[in-house]
């Protein structure tokens, strides 16, 4: 029985932890799509550089780790509404 629950707990972990990963990572390519649509031209100096698209590259990491945080909390909010009734 104590088999059975620490096998069904390490599983239910890994399912959580994989779908983190894919949520995150899912995030920062639609934050990176996104901001190709922003003219960083009137900010950057040179625009083309390789300082310049490492800044883009943060960019969307920073962005796509925020709404993937949102995006995990709301999920896991979602799924304690059960407990509640």
């Amino acid at each position: 029985m104590n088999e059975m629950l620490t096998a069904d707990l390490s599983s239910a972990i890994g399912r959580s932890g994989l779908v983190s990963m894919v949520v995150s990572l899912l995030c920062v390519v639609l934050s990176w799509w996104a901001l190709q649509n922003l003219k960083l031209d009137l900010i950057i100096r040179y625009p083309k550089s390789p300082q310049s698209r490492l800044l883009h590259l943060l960019l969307a990491i920073v962005l796509g780790h925020f709404v993937a945080g949102f995006l995990l909390d709301y999920l896991g909010w979602s799924s304690q509404i059960r407990h509640m009734f």
